[in-house]
């Protein structure tokens, strides 16, 4: 599905279903060098049971068009007004890792319209080695490999969201390369990594949001640390912290997991 927002065209994964304004929404949000497709398995069993689901690429990523965003809060604006374009009066924001940051910050820039917040993968403040950031811009491949490395915790847990026995670190390495080489004018990695790295209203951010917040954290996260979101835990008015057993990448690393606490949290209270 593709909806015309800030005069761009966005691709969003609705999982094979119409939207329907009378479902609630969730809007799903992927972090740096990834598309839609890392939430296949959990937005495919939300399509198929009651919601509407909005799994986008980015700006300038993939299958949307229009310029990346260069900051968290940019790149918030494109999900608010995403929302705006599909006819969604309220939602619920899941984001992963750099969009763990966007589904925060759009959140506190509309409390009125976010129903519940879940974050993925999420730090505060979101560092990036400086090496890292080097990388991403001088030599991406490499960069590529180190991120892969440094997110898991396995390389083919059985069962995936793929299937069981698929090559979790081989199949984020294709994507990550396929994302990088869909923008031409824009580094991607580079671009967002710095985003991560520079954004510093978090604390602040997580004080105007007053629906529930549901923190999902590998213990075996290298990239995220489950302690670097201890700042943000603190601050949510209403959060609740889930503990999966893998590294970075729950959506595919953990993926049962990771849709059971999602739909557990996702349960009218």
């Amino acid at each position: 599905m593709k909806i015309t927002v800030n005069n761009a065209s966005l691709y969003c994964y609705t999982g094979g279903k119409a939207f329907d304004a009378t479902k609630p929404t969730v809007v799903m949000i992927h972090g740096v060098l990834n598309d839609h497709s890392v939430w296949i398995l959990q937005s495919r069993y939300l399509a198929n049971h009651g919601w509407n689901v909005l799994a986008l690429d980015l700006p300038g990523h993939c299958r949307s068009s229009g310029a990346p965003a260069t900051t968290v809060q940019e790149a918030a604006d494109w999900v608010l007004a995403l929302l705006d374009a599909a006819g969604a009066a309220k939602a619920v924001l899941v984001g992963h890792s750099f969009g763990s940051l966007v589904a925060l910050e759009a959140a506190a820039r509309a409390p009125e319209r976010i129903t519940q917040l879940v974050l993925v993968g999420c730090a505060y403040p979101m560092q990036v080695s400086p090496v890292l950031i080097e990388a991403s811009l001088n030599d991406p491949m490499k960069a590529l490999e180190m991120v892969n490395v440094f997110s898991r915790s396995t390389l083919a847990p059985p069962p995936s969201a793929l299937g069981p026995g698929t090559w979790i670190f081989g199949a984020s390495t294709a994507l990550g390369k396929h994302v990088l080489a869909s923008n031409k004018e824009v580094n991607l990695f580079h671009t967002g990594f710095v985003a991560c790295d520079s954004y510093r209203n978090g604390e602040a951010a997580m004080e105007l949001v007053t629906c529930p917040v549901l923190f999902v954290l590998g213990d075996l996260d290298q990239m995220t640390p489950p302690k670097a979101a201890k700042s943000l835990i603190a601050k949510a008015k209403n959060a609740k912290v889930v503990m999966l057993p893998g590294g970075h990448h729950q959506m595919t690393e953990t993926p049962e997991a990771m849709l059971k606490a999602l739909v557990d949290f996702l349960k009218p209270s």
